[in-house]
């Protein structure tokens, strides 16, 4: 395994958050398998906070259990089929509660990550990725309900696992930026049923494109 990373003087960072990161980054690839001892002293900790890293991570679907043991989860087509019908619907949802909840502070907010996003580097994927998400937890956060957000935030974790963005596929940074325009003016106007149908529209395309990644990714192993 590699070096320990994200370290300063005086800090550490918590098992759980360093294999969550090497698990999301590939860095601990899908199938591989997870061995307390090795890992405790990559984390440089005790078998103990490992083991209830582990357990957060099992509870988070990042890791699973087979013949061999604990191991990091498998990805699959068909699991991108299923966070993105879970995903659609509930991004979808969250514009509608935000069109619905919103105050003007949000709307200023939401009007700042969709410039953020117009001012992105189109040439930089890890640019664009970081102003998407931000748009989208200001959607989020506009909607004021919690249960929601959190669901979003585990469905995000379980995406981060297919690393490549379907933002750098040629025209889809300018569509989705076009479509969070629509999205913010949705909201601000409080137009639920147009929030939701153009986020519905927009995560299905993601999903799509997010698809054909993989499957490409698939042909070139």
């Amino acid at each position: 395994m590699a070096a320990e990373r994200g370290e300063t003087a005086g800090t550490r960072v918590s098992p759980y958050e360093k294999i969550k990161e090497a698990i999301v980054s590939g860095e601990l690839a899908p199938g591989q398998g997870l061995v307390e001892s090795s890992l405790a002293k990559w984390c440089g900790v005790s078998r103990t906070p490992v083991r209830e890293a582990l357990r957060r991570l099992e509870q988070d679907g990042l890791v699973s259990w087979n013949e061999r043991g604990l191991v990091v989860r498998e990805r699959s087509p068909e699991e991108i089929l299923d966070i993105y019908e879970a995903r659609i619907l509930l991004e979808a949802t969250a514009g509608r509660v935000a069109a619905d909840r919103r105050t003007d502070h949000d709307v200023r907010l939401l009007r700042a990550a969709a410039q953020q996003c117009r001012n992105a580097d189109a040439a930089s994927p890890a640019e664009m990725v970081r102003a998407n998400r931000a748009f989208h937890r200001a959607v989020w956060q506009a909607a004021h309900n919690e249960p929601l957000r959190d669901l979003l935030e585990r469905l995000d974790l379980h995406l981060a696992r297919f690393p490549a963005t379907t933002l750098s596929q040629p025209g889809r940074w300018e569509a989705a930026c076009a479509e969070h325009d629509q999205l913010v003016q949705a909201i601000e106007l409080r137009a639920g049923e147009k929030a939701y149908e153009v986020g519905y529209a927009h995560f299905k395309a993601a999903r799509d494109i997010k698809l054909n990644l993989y499957t490409e990714e698939l042909g070139r192993l």
